[in-house]
């Protein structure tokens, strides 16, 4: 399970947020994991890596996955997204 989930039911997504500290970031094979472990659910997933630190990010950067977000806590009103074309939007594949 992811550190965080978060339903917003406005849209149906549910926002599932790893703790970097505590799992590592969503790179391609947690990003499969999670895709998996909610296939039954009827929300769009989206994916989200949490940092305390932009430093600490700089260690994980290679390892992130495309079509995920980043959320750094000492910028908290900002996120990073990695590619694709939606800002705060699930992909649906």
């Amino acid at each position: 399970m992811p550190d965080v989930i978060i339903h917003d039911s406005r849209k149906n997504w549910l926002l599932l947020i790893e703790a970097v500290a505590s799992a590592g970031p969503v790179d391609a094979k947690r990003r499969s994991e999670l895709k998996s472990l909610f296939a039954g659910s009827t929300a769009s997933l989206v994916f989200v890596t949490a940092f305390s630190t932009r430093q600490a990010m700089r260690i994980f950067l290679p390892q992130i996955s495309w079509e995920t977000k980043v959320w750094i806590a000492e910028d908290p009103d900002h996120l990073i997204h990695f590619n694709g074309e939606r800002f705060l939007d699930p992909y649906d594949d």
